[in-house]
């Protein structure tokens, strides 16, 4: 059953993280992650175990995948060689979530502006959403390196509504990760957690206090509708 609208009016425009909520970047992020691996002997771990992390990005995937953290002495150079792999295969795997596709065309057929705020870097985002055909649909695509924070500081968010020319409390969050609702409540606006995503270390997403957990994309259209 979808879960009821927990809002007094529905959402004007919805905005998502981009790695485990509108898109499936997994399979690249742990290509990447595993190309350290053999670099040092190692051999590549599955999907299945690194899938829970990609949201982190490369802390994540170096962390988990070699066990080496920030303040670690080969922390910085491995960072720098996980993106350059990630480079060369960024858009190898990559797709939409099923039924996102959909949910877009649903979106975009109402007049429903819709965007992307994402920690990912913008040197990454862009090619991954040109990759995807998104870029040139979406009203706006903020990236972690957009502005002077990234979340869960709220200023990616309401810089998003800022470029839309709408109020935060008029937008719908949608993210796979505690820090995506964090910032969401930070900005005032309304959240919904995709339970869809990479959410295996973050805990129990009941627990994030998010306004509404959905568990599949289509899930959107009868909230934005009901």
């Amino acid at each position: 059953m979808t879960p009821q609208l927990p809002w007094a009016q529905h959402p004007q425009a919805v905005l998502f993280d981009l790695d485990g909520t509108l898109a499936d970047t997994a399979g690249d992020l742990a290509g990447a992650l595993n190309q350290l691996r053999i670099n040092r002997g190692l051999q590549p771990l599955p999907l299945d175990m690194l899938r829970p992390y990609a949201s982190s990005g490369a802390r994540g995937l170096i962390g988990v995948g070699l066990d080496i953290h920030p303040g670690h002495a080969e922390y910085e150079s491995l960072r720098e060689g996980f993106l350059a792999a990630y480079t060369r295969c960024l858009a190898d795997t990559t797709v939409l979530f099923d039924g996102m596709a959909k949910v877009l065309g649903a979106l975009e057929a109402r007049g429903v502006k819709w965007g992307v705020v994402t920690n990912k870097p913008h040197r990454f985002t862009v090619p991954v959403m040109a990759g995807l055909g998104l870029m040139a649909r979406s009203a706006v695509v903020i990236s972690g390196d957009s502005t002077a924070h990234a979340k869960p500081h709220p200023l990616p968010l309401l810089t998003a509504c800022e470029q839309m020319g709408m109020a935060p409390d008029t937008v719908l969050y949608v993210g796979d990760d505690l820090r995506d609702i964090q910032a969401a409540q930070a900005a005032n606006m309304p959240s919904a957690a995709a339970r869809w995503g990479y959410i295996g270390h973050n805990g129990d997403i009941t627990d994030w206090q998010a306004d509404i957990v959905i568990d599949q994309p289509q899930d959107l259209l009868a909230l934005l509708t009901s």
